[in-house]
């Protein structure tokens, strides 16, 4: 608001009292948000663009009501980052990457990207039930707890399509880490962790019903939100977003693309 608006209240102020602000420029509560006052994240190497999304739901055509029709963007995957990583990071990292050697293990972990203060290490699928006992059992690691996985899908990302992500926290040391673990279309194949940590029981039945990847050894890997008979898995990016018949009501939903348009 401009020096010279006295006493206007806001209701009697026209547009010409407010100054012009540039966005972007101006400081606001964002600027003091938690995340915002972390340390700056290292060196990372170049990102992988493993391919481009056009509109928001990937509707092609009259049909996209969004209003996102024009919106391109690449898709990327973060770069591995350069050591070193900072604080307690380094020594969680130097720790697994000793204990993984030591287990017979040393390429284990492909990668790790650390950004806006969070870590995470890309984990070898058949790596990955020896990884997570060396991460719960070792007393310098002593990550105790994973709170779930959830699955992603990248179409594109060849060859590594299907993502499985875990967030473990140590207890004893107050460290939270993220693992991420890749497997392609054509085997979805990952090791279940239920063994090492029981509470993904449902977690990754509920992450196979939905992006159907396969968690080996798995005590009862069954669907647990879809019918036993549903076909497909409804949060991958190529399962449709309409026209699939309600259960139990015998209605559809139309695809987007024949949709009323509004635009």
């Amino acid at each position: 608001m401009s020096d010279d608006t006295g006493d206007k209240k806001p209701a009697d102020m026209k547009p010409g009292d407010f100054p012009e602000v540039t966005p972007g420029t101006e400081p606001d509560a964002t600027d003091t948000a938690y995340e915002n006052r972390l340390p700056a994240d290292p060196e990372q190497l170049e990102p992988e663009v493993v391919g481009v999304r056009q509109g928001m739901f990937g509707v092609r055509g009259t049909g996209d009501t969004s209003g996102y029709g024009g919106l391109v963007r690449p898709v990327a995957m973060p770069g591995g980052t350069v050591r070193p990583y900072g604080g307690w990071f380094d020594d969680v990292a130097d720790t697994l990457e000793a204990a993984c050697a030591q287990g017979g293990l040393p390429n284990a972990v492909e990668k790790v990207v650390v950004h806006r203060g969070e870590v995470t290490f890309f984990i070898r699928r058949h790596d990955l039930l020896e990884v997570v006992r060396l991460l719960r059992d070792d007393a310098a690691l002593r990550f105790e707890f994973c709170s779930g996985v959830s699955g992603v899908h990248y179409p594109d990302d060849a060859g590594r399509e299907l993502h499985a992500v875990y967030h473990l926290l140590s207890m004893t040391h107050n460290r939270r880490i993220r693992l991420e673990v890749t497997c392609p279309d054509a085997d979805p194949h990952i090791p279940s962790v239920v063994a090492v940590y029981p509470t993904n029981d449902w977690h990754e039945r509920e992450t196979y019903d939905f992006f159907g990847i396969v968690f080996d050894g798995h005590p009862a890997l069954t669907r647990i939100e879809m019918p036993d008979d549903w076909p497909g898995h409804p949060q991958r990016k190529d399962y449709p977003l309409g026209g699939i018949p309600v259960e139990y009501k015998g209605a559809t939903i139309p695809p987007p693309d024949t949709r009323r348009s509004y635009s």
